[in-house]
């Protein structure tokens, strides 16, 4: 009891303390704070101070920047004598430089009339109607509308191969045009000739493909006048072509 009543009789202990070397720091066990004058002793500071950071630039002479005042919107006259203007300063440079605005196509496309079917310039234009239709097929799809993932996949993918075709030259989708709606069709470089069976040595040929030995487009009419009403069988499993043809559907007798 006496030894209890001594530590709490009391007013400091000592406590060691961590820093780069032991130090005796001693506590005030009532407020439970080191004393302020041992704080102020460098020598048994724990806590190292932070260094004070001078600038050494001068910055007196520096001026805030002038706020630019926003311009005012054209007009529709202003924006058709704007456009003029840049037209004529276009055919200068063309005149000055043919192959000026060419530079990112392929230099098989550079000579392609405005007529072809697929001339940069109708390329172009296609690419900006895609890109509109995939930006509203973008909110459509924040949306959570049905299909529209779809949809958007479709308009990216043709907008990807048109850039492919004017920077490669080789035109990779199966359609074209600003709306998809016309349809590349294939023509044949090396023929295929059948190897065995009945018709052993005969050119193989696939309906809508043009043939440089034939001058033409393989048609269904050539396929039929040729196998016949009946569409030619497979030698290996025996069957038939199904290709494109009409099929009906089967009614379903009702059970009784």
């Amino acid at each position: 009891m006496g030894s209890l009543m001594n530590y709490e009789n009391e007013n400091t202990i000592l406590v060691r303390v961590r820093n780069a070397d032991m130090n005796v720091l001693h506590l005030n066990v009532g407020r439970n704070v080191i004393l302020k004058n041992e704080w102020k002793n460098k020598d048994i500071n724990p806590m190292p101070r932070k260094k004070k950071i001078t600038a050494t630039t001068d910055n007196s002479e520096w001026k805030a920047p002038k706020k630019r005042k926003p311009r005012k919107p054209m007009t529709d006259e202003q924006k058709a004598a704007a456009s003029e203007r840049l037209a004529k300063a276009r055919e200068a440079k063309l005149e000055k430089n043919p192959n000026y605005g060419q530079t990112n196509i392929h230099a098989s496309l550079r000579k392609l009339d405005d007529e072809h079917q697929l001339s940069p310039a109708k390329v172009k234009q296609w690419i900006k109607v895609q890109q509109d239709y995939a930006k509203s097929e973008r909110a459509a799809v924040r949306q959570k509308v049905k299909g529209a993932d779809a949809k958007l996949a479709d308009h990216e993918g043709y907008i990807r191969n048109m850039q492919k075709y004017l920077r490669d030259g080789v035109w990779v989708d199966m359609f074209y045009g600003e709306q998809q709606q016309g349809k590349i069709r294939n023509k044949c470089v090396v023929m295929a000739y059948y190897w065995y069976g009945p018709r052993k040595g005969q050119p193989k040929r696939n309906v809508g493909t043009f043939y440089p030995d034939m001058g033409c487009t393989y048609t269904q009419e050539m396929l039929e006048e040729e196998y016949g009403n009946e569409r030619p069988r497979d030698d290996a499993t025996g069957e038939r072509d199904k290709g494109t043809v009409a099929r009906k559907k089967r009614k379903r007798s009702k059970a009784s």
